[in-house]
């Protein structure tokens, strides 16, 4: 079988890192984008010094022109794509009546148009290897999560847009996987923004309570071998899933008072 090659957008802290380390090891050519010199440089010689063939790609691929960039970078390197795993992502966490527009801008084009704007380039790519579009989801992609408003409705775009194109593709052979991690022990809290679009710095949530990204990443690679439609992990994002399905009104409390310890940071 053929070497095959994954680009993984945000793939330099978090989540995204730990899937290049995961897929890497499992025999993948790993292309990996990031706003960050020193980051992308750091995480390429974690690679390289792990025997995986990588290409570091700066780019933000809420910036459309950039993320035709970094599919073509990659494509010009390795040959081809088999997996795009749609991983960039920020978050926020201030009620919405506090926060100012331009943070839920922000979010949307990360979080929803980078999706966008990176599968459209990767198409045509991942059409002729019959490979495999991800998206990196949240729970709060299939329940709104208070304090988090522009996040979720980036995450419940990315779901919709994700659920379409999975069906329009069932024929031509491109499996399309919606991850929903659930509370992750990653950096993506930290550098969530508060109401005026500044980075908050800290979590009020228990790190070590939560699954790794590193137990994340197996979870993904697992999930794009086995070609499945979606992956909702741990049980707190399961239960959260399927009780919100089953009896939305006591969810909107139990979110609520949730929403309320964390508010006061006893969570």
């Amino acid at each position: 079988m053929p070497t095959q090659t994954v680009l993984i957008t945000g793939g330099t802290s978090g989540i995204g890192r730990a899937c290049a380390l995961a897929f890497g090891r499992a025999g993948y050519q790993v292309a990996f984008t990031g706003r960050d010199e020193a980051k992308l440089a750091e995480t390429t010689q974690a690679l390289t010094a792990a025997g995986i063939a990588n290409l570091p790609v700066r780019a933000d691929v809420g910036d459309e022109a950039a993320a035709e960039r970094a599919v073509q970078a990659t494509v010009a390197r390795f040959g081809g794509l088999n997996v795009l795993l749609n991983n960039a992502g920020i978050s926020m966490r201030a009620r919405f009546q506090d926060a100012d527009l331009e943070v839920i801008k922000r979010l949307m084009q990360t979080n929803f148009f980078g999706t966008v704007f990176t599968t459209k380039f990767a198409l045509p790519h991942l059409l002729a290897s019959k490979g495999s579009i991800v998206g990196i989801s949240s729970i709060a992609g299939y329940r709104g999560l208070p304090g988090r408003t522009g996040y979720s409705a980036s995450k419940f775009a990315m779901n919709g847009f994700l659920e379409a194109l999975r069906t329009e593709l069932l024929d031509q052979g491109v499996n399309v996987l919606t991850a929903a991690p659930g509370f992750t022990s990653s950096n993506i809290r930290q550098v969530a923004l508060a109401a005026d679009g500044s980075s908050q710095g800290e979590s009020p949530r228990d790190e070590g309570a939560m699954m790794s990204s590193e137990a994340v990443a197996d979870e993904i690679l697992k999930a794009v071998q086995q070609r499945r439609r979606s992956l909702v992990l741990t049980g707190q994002g399961k239960f959260t899933v399927f009780m919100n399905k089953l009896l939305p009104g006591l969810m909107d409390k139990l979110v609520l008072n949730h929403f309320r310890k964390e508010e006061k940071g006893v969570l």
